[in-house]
């Protein structure tokens, strides 16, 4: 990203904080169900099997909340990026190799119905994030490594 706390928009707030909400409770769920590790030990092997699955998918929940707890903090400090900078929730036209332009917006999460949205942690998003217009960015693709100008930044 661009070194500092990035701004999280309205839209994508509430999906963190709906997403954060259900781990939570899928968290508690979980936990509800395993021993205290001090009680009595007598299940068979797939008795403690399932309990180390459960031990492992709690601190796989507990991973994403602490990431998704921590977005959330930074995004409330952060300031907006300055004007022509690319930041999350900028417009941001840029020519490719091939001479083609192609207008994205720089977003916090992904949507597979809006072909032109960027998250800020794909490889094009995180080369694009404080960059202005005139700047060249190179980024890793499937077919290798790749160029784009920043043309505008909305």
């Amino acid at each position: 990203m661009t070194g500092g706390p990035e701004p999280v928009d309205a839209d994508a707030r509430k999906e963190l904080e709906k997403e954060l909400a259900e781990l939570r409770a899928e968290r508690d769920s979980v936990a509800a169900t395993l021993r205290d590790g001090g009680g009595d030990q007598t299940g068979d092997r797939a008795d403690q099997a399932d309990e180390l699955m459960r031990a492992d998918e709690a601190d796989r929940l507990n991973g994403r909340i602490r990431e998704i707890e921590g977005r959330l903090e930074e995004a409330s400090v952060a300031a907006p990026p300055a004007a022509g900078t690319v930041g999350v929730g900028s417009s941001v036209t840029v020519r490719f190799e091939d001479g083609t332009e192609s207008t994205v917006r720089i977003a916090e999460l992904a949507d597979a119905l809006d072909p032109g949205l960027v998250t800020g942690d794909s490889p094009l998003g995180k080369a694009l994030l404080g960059r202005g217009a005139g700047d060249t960015v190179t980024y890793e693709t499937p077919e290798g490594r790749a160029t784009a100008t920043v043309v505008s930044v909305g």
